[in-house]
């Protein structure tokens, strides 16, 4: 696991948005392990108790479960998975949209703009 992590952001955050882009991306599955705390914490070089909250916060949002003598797994709940996608898509979108409206975008003018991309894709 590689992150950079950026000094303006809580690192525990960081790391719950990496977890959720592997799980939302496909590369962790539904009920895979996720690494141990010790693990993830001498991976990242990085103190176990940020790991513990990391973990903390992703139970507490029932995206990772923690079975008794085995660890913690990812939930097997498409819902949540579906859920956690369309939050992250709806903060993509958001950054977007700022960076488009700071351009001086109105949004027909964004819709424009991403329709004509999307086209051009399509043809490449």
């Amino acid at each position: 696991m590689v992150i950079e992590f950026d000094n303006n952001q809580p690192i525990y955050l960081q790391i719950m948005n990496y977890i959720k882009g592997e799980i939302v991306t496909g590369k962790l599955k539904p009920g895979d392990k996720i690494p141990s705390v010790r693990e993830l914490a001498a991976e990242l070089q990085i103190n176990p108790n940020t790991v513990q909250r990391t973990f903390q916060e992703l139970e507490r949002e029932t995206i990772v479960e923690t079975r008794r003598g085995m660890g913690r797994y990812v939930t097997g709940s498409e819902e949540t998975i579906l859920t956690i996608k369309r939050e992250m898509a709806r903060d993509v979108l958001d950054r977007f949209i700022r960076g488009m409206e700071e351009l001086g975008f109105q949004g027909e003018d964004i819709v424009a703009a991403v329709a004509e991309n999307l086209q051009r894709r399509d043809q490449e």
